[in-house]
């Protein structure tokens, strides 16, 4: 009997704790990252679609998020989604290609360079089959991108 209650409080203590820190996705073609919870607070970075974010926090209508370098930011919540995996470059420059493997040759999206975003498609193996912005799609090496 004490098991039982015990895995139910771990259960339920992993659902309420999972929903603190996910992944959000920008949605609209430009957006601005902010400092605080307001367009009062100094502007942090500008960012393009697909743009992946961890979740961290939120006060009112601002999400407090972590980006690819660890560095936090604000961003208003309608600005971004969770019902998408998005991706970013992690190297300065990698190549983007037009099937998933280096034998395949370059896409049209290649190079693909840091900071540069996409959408997830699909997985293969340690490939991901991504879009840009333009729905122009490519494989990238898993291990280049960070993926929310």
């Amino acid at each position: 009997m004490k098991k039982t209650v015990f895995c139910i409080t771990v259960f339920f203590v992993l659902i309420m704790f999972s929903g603190y820190s996910h992944a959000l996705c920008v949605n609209v073609s430009e957006a601005n990252l902010r400092s605080g919870p307001g367009t009062n607070y100094e502007k942090t970075w500008e960012v393009f679609k697909y743009m992946p974010f961890k979740k961290l926090a939120r006060k009112g209508n601002w999400y407090k998020v972590k980006d690819v370098d660890g560095d936090v930011h604000w961003i208003y919540r309608k600005l971004v989604t969770d019902k998408i995996k998005c991706a970013v470059v992690k190297n300065d420059k990698i190549n983007v290609r037009t099937g998933p493997g280096t034998g395949y040759s370059k896409s049209a999206l290649s190079p693909a360079l840091k900071y540069d975003s996409f959408k997830v498609i699909k997985k293969k193996g340690a490939w991901v089959k991504v879009m840009d912005e333009f729905g122009d799609t490519g494989w990238i090496f898993r291990k280049l991108l960070w993926i929310q």
